[in-house]
């Protein structure tokens, strides 16, 4: 009875959160924390769609203070965490140095953001700076960054939020965006077609480059929304990221390495079982339409990109605590406007897409995705999430693949030794996953794949294991192999042919790489990074005659396509950093 009666406490804690603005899950170290509790069975966490809400992470640490058996070090950080979160308490956080200390704002040297609570509204501002720099054989580079941030809560519904950024990476670009190319032909009629080439295959979040003349670029971004929120639930617009599915070293259903693109988001939790994720958003297609343009006073034409739009939802069951079931589907459309079937959060949009396309020539975009979570055994989260671009039982019969991903792993944390953590992962997307053969609405926006960052035919395994050997300090040492084959373009008249090649026929493209990182937050939100990356990173020529549907042939075309000249080859290479806010 006792222990029936701590489950249901547990099920029924940290659960009930109301305004809402989400922390980026680049503060990774948050995050860490977070999924560590979630793991010690200290509280129950969804973790298939992020980022989190500041609001539900200040009620996890206060959670995991309240009394529970958790090492020295993991109840330092909570209290240093729980100090950041401090408005989401309704409190002002504690300064040792402050500048400005009253009843309503602080500012201090130690806690570098303005903060003000007034009671209906509180808000904090805080500018963001810091950059990395890289070494190697090939020379030095770095990347550097200053914005500014700001959160808003509002009554006791409303918050609105905004963060800034202008990113510079002057000599080498070491997450470029894929683009579009018209430059091949048909082989089934000779015409021009439309392809789509490759970007560098990268788990470095991408931006909306302008590239210089030495191989470098810039580009700003601009994150923010506004939220109405309830006891179980919001409703909000938001130029963000957004993930869905779990994962430690990159999610294969929406992922975070496009930019940031805007979206409608809904999330209701009617009971402590069944939660819903919703988002309605308008994507970047990089397709030219030709019929519209602006036209200037000289009669040149500045054509307008096609509109491209995504609905995607994502419901998920708990029958049980520490145990989530998760099932959703999406569509990628591009019309003049969007659907309105579209906008209604719990539906099939392949169905729905049949009945608005019929007798079309093509239908659109539409996904099916899946993903289980289990954290029953204390110390151990173990998950895979499923991503179905198309399925069929015959293809399996006929021996040809079908057009899926799938990702598998677990995470051991604090066992056998205390401070320690195991992370092993797979990744395996099969041929043409993530492909579509109208580009306008193919798994893109900016160019770069919402889903996996390796692409179709690709298999990853990712090992770690990391320790905390004091608070706020994280070291990890990884390795990383990935294998890519030969690269397809989606031809529909061709497809059978295309998806009837075996796995990795040819594997052009590896990368192996043992990566030590250590990471130390010196106040909150600044903190400091070192990296040593000892990597391979190869490709080879295919083997036999070019397929009809096959792109490129020698191993420097793929290398080339695939990673940056500063990362080929055998490389030894350093970084360091200091970054101040996420």
């Amino acid at each position: 009875m006792k222990k029936f009666t701590l489950y249901c406490l547990l099920f029924f804690s940290v659960q009930v959160y109301a305004q809402y603005i989400p922390l980026h899950q680049d503060y990774t170290m948050v995050y860490d924390l977070i999924d560590e509790l979630a793991n010690e069975g200290i509280i129950d966490v969804t973790s298939v769609v992020k980022p989190y809400s500041r609001e539900f992470i200040a009620d996890a640490l206060k959670e995991a203070r309240r009394g529970h058996r958790i090492s020295s070090r993991m109840k330092a950080e909570v209290e240093f965490y729980l100090n950041e979160f401090a408005l989401e308490q309704n409190t002002l956080p504690h300064s040792k140095i402050p500048i400005v200390n009253t009843s309503e704002a602080t500012w201090s040297v130690d806690d570098p953001s303005f903060r003000y609570y007034g009671g209906d509204f509180k808000s904090k501002i805080s500018a963001l700076g810091g950059g990395n720099a890289y070494y190697n054989k090939n020379g030095l580079t770095y990347k550097r960054y200053v914005g500014v941030d700001f959160q808003g809560y509002i009554g006791k519904h409303f918050s609105i939020y905004a963060n800034f950024r202008d990113v510079v990476q002057p000599d080498n670009l070491l997450a470029n965006r894929q683009h579009y190319n018209v430059s091949t032909k048909s082989p089934f009629t000779g015409a021009d077609t439309l392809v789509q080439t490759p970007g560098y295959i990268s788990n470095m979040m991408g931006g909306a480059y302008k590239i210089n003349g030495t191989g470098g670029g810039d580009y700003s971004e601009m994150r923010g929304g506004v939220y109405y929120s309830w006891k179980w639930g919001h409703i909000g617009l938001a130029k963000d990221h957004i993930t869905f599915g779990d994962a430690y070293n990159g999610e294969n259903i929406i992922s975070d390495n496009t930019p940031s693109f805007p979206f409608i988001k809904l999330n209701i939790r009617p009971a402590r079982w069944i939660e819903l994720n919703y988002i309605h958003a308008s994507l970047t297609s990089m397709v030219i339409d030709s019929t519209e343009y602006y036209e200037e006073n000289t009669g040149d034409k500045k054509y307008w990109y096609k509109k491209k739009y995504m609905a995607a939802n994502m419901v998920t069951l708990k029958p049980f605590p520490k145990f989530a079931f998760s099932v959703g589907n999406s569509i990628v459309y591009a019309e003049d406007q969007m659907r309105a079937a579209y906008l209604i959060p719990l539906m099939f949009y392949k169905s729905v897409d049949h009945t608005l396309t019929r007798d079309q020539t093509e239908n659109q975009n539409s996904q099916v995705f899946a993903n289980l979570s289990i954290r029953n055994i204390k110390h151990l989260h173990l998950y895979g999430s499923l991503y179905i671009d198309e399925y069929s039982h015959t293809r399996l019969k006929n021996e040809q693949t079908n057009p899926i991903s799938y990702k598998a792993g677990f995470r051991l944390s604090n066992f056998p030794l205390r401070n320690l953590g195991l992370t092993a992962e797979y990744t395996r997307n099969e041929i043409l996953t993530y492909k579509h053969s109208i580009p306008a609405t193919d798994y893109t926006s900016n160019g770069y794949l919402l889903g996996s960052y390796l692409g179709d035919n690709a298999q990853e395994i990712y090992v770690a294991i990391d320790t905390k050997p004091i608070a706020r300090l994280h070291a990890k040492l990884s390795f990383t192999q990935a294998k890519k084959g030969n690269e397809y373009y989606y031809i529909r008249d061709n497809v059978i042919e295309t998806i009837s090649e075996p796995f990795l026929k040819d594997v052009v493209w590896t990368n192996n790489t043992i990566s030590f990182q250590a990471v130390y937050e010196l106040i909150n939100n600044l903190y400091t990074s070192f990296q040593i990356d000892l990597s391979s990173i190869n490709s080879k020529s295919i083997s036999g005659e070019l397929t009809p549907t096959e792109l490129w042939t020698t191993a420097d075309q793929y290398l080339d396509l695939y990673t940056p000249k500063y990362l080929q080859g055998d490389n030894l290479t350093f970084s360091v950093g200091i970054n101040y806010g996420f």
